[in-house]
């Protein structure tokens, strides 16, 4: 794809190897606690006090009841969210683990209605630019079966996002894009984890048409990385197992590449941005994970990285969006400081200003997918939520499924004061096992959110059968 294309359809993005484990659970190596019920069975319950009693009276007086999670069909229930999000031109929408069915089909719901009614365009994701830009051909044009799309490029760490929910999202998108003339849909990506060989293509093919005497340079310094296996898991695999001396003189290169472009005299936004992408990625695989300051500083850059193509993207397109990502992310405040010392929403506020809102996910209690330390996905309960929970305490509400705005909530001196206290909050991470509930103040990191009684794990695409 040319970057006069890139202008008109793909979505900038980031995506980040290693991390990705990370991101798949802000968990460290050897984190012990199970994710199993965060209330043990047949704990005598506990009875509601009047305090208790008058923050869910209070938190009714302010909750919207959701029809159902799952996409399609009348969605005048989600009316007042529409209007909640008026005047923000970049949405977060977290997730409160990184494998369950409903938070994923909600979030699909919430996008359809934003795009229906408050003129909403791009979805963007933890995944890589070079996944975002495959995706992006096919939400565009048709281009390739989204499935098999999916299946090469969520490998590795990316694997628990090969599902069915997904599937329906970017089909959705497709059929959008195919039967509407004008307001296209786009898939933009925020990590930066891998660059496929078409990446360095698309740079070099810029520069031979546009900076023809910087192309010697720019292939010099990229041939370590084009020289790199093909397909996602293969190549991260190997980049790897590279000697550190190694990855420091392709960070060096990528550095030095990405100089060269921001230095030319002709420049191309879309082409800088996919240099800075190789860049951060180079720099990422330097990381020692070993090392907990390392490993923290690592996690610190990239949530302000995926922050940065967020805002980059909103403003290089004039486009409002949505980001989906973790509840770690999108939030304002982090659950797990030792792991993830400043989230990617507290970038995007100091970036983006009131820009941003942010859209917590929250559920009583289910099932979700997780990997273990040797890369097997499995699929695990929460067990129901603890009595002092957040969870238990918005389930108390009369609805089922609901959603609430935290800020017109917290006007109410009693409900503020509920709202900024920690408290046990799922936040799972992609990785079992895990500690899936660490204190957290609803009011201080989110400005609405979505509750669901129930989530069932969510549903991986099958594997393809080899003919």
């Amino acid at each position: 794809m040319t970057h006069a294309s890139l202008r008109r359809s793909i979505a900038p993005a980031a995506a980040l190897a290693l991390a990705f484990t990370a991101l798949l659970g802000p968990a460290a190596a050897g984190a012990a606690a199970a994710a199993a019920a965060a209330s043990p069975a047949g704990q005598t319950p506990v009875r509601p006090t009047a305090s208790d009693r008058d923050v869910v009276a209070g938190l009714e007086r302010y909750a919207h009841p959701l029809r159902t999670a799952e996409p399609g069909g009348p969605s005048g229930d989600l009316a007042a969210f529409g209007a909640m999000t008026r005047g923000a031109s970049i949405v977060g929408v977290g997730e409160a683990t990184h494998g369950s069915k409903e938070l994923f089909t909600v979030k699909d719901r919430l996008f359809r209605h934003l795009v229906q009614r408050e003129g909403f365009s791009s979805y963007a994701m933890e995944i890589s630019w070079s996944a975002a830009t495959r995706l992006n051909a096919y939400i565009l044009t048709g281009k390739g079966d989204v499935r098999q799309i999916m299946h090469e490029e969520f490998q590795d760490g990316y694997s628990l996002l090969d599902t069915e929910e997904l599937a329906r999202l970017f089909s959705w998108m497709r059929e959008h894009n195919r039967t509407t003339g004008s307001h296209k849909l786009r898939l933009v990506g925020m990590d930066f984890s891998d660059a496929d060989p078409e990446q360095y293509e698309r740079i070099l093919t810029w520069a031979e048409g546009n900076e023809p005497a910087l192309v010697p340079e720019l292939r010099r310094h990229y041939a370590a990385l084009r020289a790199l296996p093909t397909g996602v898991a293969a190549r991260m695999a190997a980049y790897n197992a590279l000697p550190l001396t190694e990855r420091k003189a392709i960070e060096k290169d990528a550095a030095a590449a990405y100089r060269l472009l921001s230095e030319a005299g002709k420049k191309d936004p879309w082409v800088l941005q996919e240099a800075r992408v190789i860049s951060h990625m180079a720099t990422e695989y330097t990381t020692d994970w070993s090392d907990p300051d390392q490993a923290k500083a690592a996690s610190r850059r990239r949530d302000r990285i995926m922050a940065e193509t967020a805002v980059w993207w909103q403003r290089q397109t004039g486009e409002r969006m949505v980001v989906s990502a973790h509840n770690g992310h999108v939030s304002y405040e982090t659950a797990v400081p030792k792991y993830y010392p400043v989230t990617m929403g507290a970038d995007l506020r100091e970036l983006a200003g009131r820009d941003y809102l942010a859209v917590g996910t929250s559920f009583y209690g289910g099932e979700y997918r997780a990997k273990t330390a040797t890369g097997e996905a499995g699929t695990y309960s929460t067990g129901p939520a603890a009595p002092g929970s957040n969870e238990h305490t918005l389930d108390e509400v009369r609805y089922r499924d609901f959603y609430v705005d935290l800020r017109a909530a917290g006007r109410e001196p009693a409900l503020k004061s509920w709202l900024n206290t920690e408290r046990p909050t799922f936040v799972v991470p992609g990785r079992y096992p895990n500690d899936p509930t660490p204190p957290l103040a609803l009011g201080r990191a989110f400005d609405v959110v979505v509750h669901l009684h129930d989530v069932q794990a969510s549903v991986a695409v099958p594997q393809p059968q080899p003919k």
